[in-house]
């Protein structure tokens, strides 16, 4: 997630919306997903031959020596798979397009940011080595992040400009601002202290004629997130004067951001804003955009899963997970980054994404090679078919042994059907595979060698 200029925009005012932290002796919520990309992309590594993985296992040891020098205990929270809705698949294949595109320049000398496609199982690598805490979240982890971190009552650690939004009881630290390889001591004393900066949601809102907070998601999806892109939204901002209150930097995003927050701050609450934005819609879009808005809306509220559950005893509640009724081990492996996201996308919505990586963009995706192997994935995930019937799985517009792929064709991206091996039931029961006998196991392995000849 994140919303469109918000980042850029609370950073041109740090004075006014972020306080200076001097971090020591205190938990603290980590975004993954947010970290590795940080680390990956500011440490001066090389990214054009397949991945530095050792240079980076350094970099993101050092990261975790300083927390530990101040501290800080982490606990870090990765995104699993795709929401069970799929309603972010219009984002994410933006964001293929626009890695294929930077992973093309460096392939021909030119500048970008692509992670090599081991950089997650590296970074999970470091923190096993390290004993850090972490967790891989069902789905998108934004939520649960938010909800630990309030019953925990420590910041946040992300670059995600959601976390803008969030009410976080002891706030959110920018990755940009944390000084992690600038630790100070505290004057007179042996105590190292890491500064930062922390975002002061209060601030914000003082700034903004002491509007609500209970406000802000609205401005969220008004504004544009990942979750939701309204074309008929431009009606409404087309038609709505939104005052500006002061010049902004930056053009167009930042024109938006300030006037929508001037404009919301008027409002007492947000039924009382989403009924005047309805106004400005034809009357005959009005209840379906409403509904839409109270849905994306939602996504900024507490989340049901109590992480904390899982840092004290092994294991969580997950509705989404158990809606599906898969068997607790894939879901223990999911937790503990056993398993990667690309299984649960296959099992909930049969569709997996490919990552790019840096390439001939002429020849065919190298994902190519592995496909007997994923083929043979998909087989064994058949076996939990009949657990997902309430899922997004039998309304897909394929055959019964079918997944799709959204891959690399050239320099853009195609979405191919790929059939799955059928795996003998008796040795592939998806509930026990774990238990199965070696011999079994490769006769499992055979049919990826089998299908590759074929």
């Amino acid at each position: 997630m994140g919303i469109r200029g918000l980042m850029s925009f609370v950073e041109d005012h740090s004075n006014e919306f972020f306080i200076d932290l001097k971090l020591r002796d205190t938990k603290i919520i980590i975004d993954g997903y947010a970290l590795f990309h940080r680390l990956c992309f500011n440490s001066n590594l090389e990214l054009r031959y397949g991945g530095d993985y050792d240079s980076f296992a350094d970099v993101v040891q050092k990261f975790f020596e300083s927390l530990f020098a101040c501290n800080i205990c982490p606990y870090v929270v990765l995104d699993g798979g795709c929401d069970i809705s799929d309603k972010k698949l219009t984002t994410l294949k933006d964001r293929a397009r626009e890695k294929i595109q930077m992973a093309h320049s460096l392939s021909v000398g030119g500048g970008g940011y692509v992670c090599p496609l081991l950089i997650r199982e590296v970074f999970i690598q470091v923190l096993i080595k390290l004993h850090v805490c972490f967790v891989q979240c069902f789905s998108e982890a934004d939520r649960d992040i938010m909800t630990l971190a309030n019953h925990w009552n420590c910041p946040v650690l992300s670059s995600d400009s959601d976390f803008c939004i969030f009410d976080l009881k002891s706030g959110f630290c920018p990755l940009n601002s944390f000084q992690w390889r600038n630790m100070n001591t505290l004057k007179g004393t042996r105590e190292h202290y890491i500064p930062a900066k922390c975002f002061s949601l209060d601030a914000l809102c003082h700034h903004f004629s002491r509007m609500n907070k209970a406000l802000l998601p609205l401005f969220a999806v008004l504004c544009g997130n990942d979750h939701i892109n309204l074309p008929i939204m431009e009606t409404f901002l087309s038609k709505v004067r939104l005052p500006l209150g002061g010049a902004s930097s930056k053009g167009r995003r930042h024109h938006r951001v300030l006037g929508l927050l001037n404009w919301l701050s008027q409002f007492a609450n947000p039924t009382e804003a989403l009924d005047n934005v309805l106004q400005y819609l034809p009357k005959k879009n009005r209840e379906n955009v409403k509904e839409l808005l109270c849905c994306s809306m939602e996504e900024y509220q507490p989340s049901q899963v109590k992480l904390q559950d899982f840092f004290q005893y092994g294991a969580y509640a997950c509705p989404d997970a158990l809606n599906l009724a898969l068997p607790e081990w894939v879901l223990v492996a999911l937790a503990k980054g056993q398993l990667s996201p690309f299984i649960s996308d296959a099992l909930v919505l049969r569709r997996t994404i490919l990552q790019t990586q840096v390439e001939n963009m002429q020849q065919p995706s190298a994902h190519r090679i592995s496909l007997p192997i994923r083929q043979t994935i998909y087989g064994l995930l058949l076996n939990a078919s009949a657990h997902l019937e309430n899922t997004s799985w039998n309304a897909l517009p394929l055959q019964r042994l079918a997944f799709s792929e959204v891959e690399r064709i050239h320099k853009n991206i195609k979405t191919s059907i790929v059939d799955a091996v059928e795996v003998p039931k008796d040795h592939s029961d998806l509930s026990t595979l774990t238990e199965i006998r070696k011999i079994c196991g490769r006769m499992v392995l055979r049919c990826c060698t089998k299908s590759s000849k074929e």
